[in-house]
């Protein structure tokens, strides 16, 4: 049987406003027809902390320190809370809502498109699985979390190795368009993602570093070799090819295409109009 064919970019290690901004491109012209889904690898120059769209930037964040470690800044068109992009593969998906293998609930749609994650920790020879939270603490936090950091409490479908969550996700719906993206970790400095965040004092912040390095772990921390970068894209390309079902045609940006992203970032993502907004 014939596979559908979808598009696949690896766009390298792009600036923060231009990440966001390329996502955003690819949705609006998968909703205009002109391109079909899109599978989507990048990376972050600098290294970058983003945050989730409802999030209180100048309440939860310490600009001052951001600045200072030379890092990026950018709120992100999807929910969720602040990441620190830095040593990952971060990874889109731009597929219509219409789409026949596209559940219309927004957690089982989650589910499916995290079947080509699920898919590349395996090829990487982890024993990764979907956490479902169980408990009602859980579905709570789930819907009032009390940290700003990702990979601090439990999602629906988040994929786990060991215990601890490996990949973090967001998702958004626009125009009749899915576009999921997150994080793969290949390694995490702690360290440097706490001194991003305020704290009321020092003992809770020990006490949250505590808790998150006992539920967020990277790919180098659970193996015993390093995995490398292109190692890790070799394995989730195969993996959402096998997940999703499809085969992968690698796309290019006309010159068109790139001019738009540039001037959507310069407008929109590299303002602050947009990232101070709340």
């Amino acid at each position: 049987m014939t596979k559908e064919k979808w598009l696949f970019i690896d766009s390298g290690n792009c600036s923060p406003g231009y990440n966001m901004a390329m996502d955003e491109m690819l949705l609006q012209w998968h909703s205009e027809g002109k391109i079909p889904p899109v599978i989507r690898f990048y990376g972050w120059d600098p290294a970058t902390l983003s945050i989730g769209y409802f999030q209180k930037a100048e309440k939860e964040i310490d600009l001052q320190k951001v600045k200072e470690a030379g890092y990026g800044f950018v709120r992100r068109a999807t929910g969720g809370r602040a990441v620190l992009h830095d040593q990952e593969l971060t990874y889109s998906v731009i597929v219509t809502e219409e789409h026949s293998n596209m559940p219309k609930n927004v957690t089982e749609a989650y589910r499916v498109i995290s079947e080509g994650i699920l898919k590349g920790f395996i090829n990487l020879g982890f024993e990764a699985y979907f956490a479902i939270p169980k408990t009602e603490e859980d579905h709570q936090r789930l819907k009032d979390p009390r940290s700003s950091i990702c990979f601090d409490a439990p999602s629906w479908y988040e994929l786990v190795v060991e215990g601890r969550k490996v990949a973090g996700s967001a998702q958004t719906r626009q125009k009749g368009v899915i576009l999921q993206h997150g994080s793969i970790l290949l390694d995490l400095d702690t360290d440097a993602l706490f001194d991003l965040f305020i704290f009321k004092n020092d003992r809770i912040k020990e006490r949250m570093m505590n808790s998150f390095s006992s539920k967020a772990v990277a790919i180098n921390e659970l193996s015993a070799r390093k995995v490398s970068i292109e190692e890790a894209k070799a394995a989730f390309k195969a993996g959402f090819a096998e997940g999703l079902q499809v085969e992968l045609e690698p796309f290019l940006l006309t010159e068109e295409q790139e001019a738009d992203i540039l001037r959507l970032s310069k407008e929109k993502y590299e303002s602050d109009a947009w990232n101070f907004m709340r």
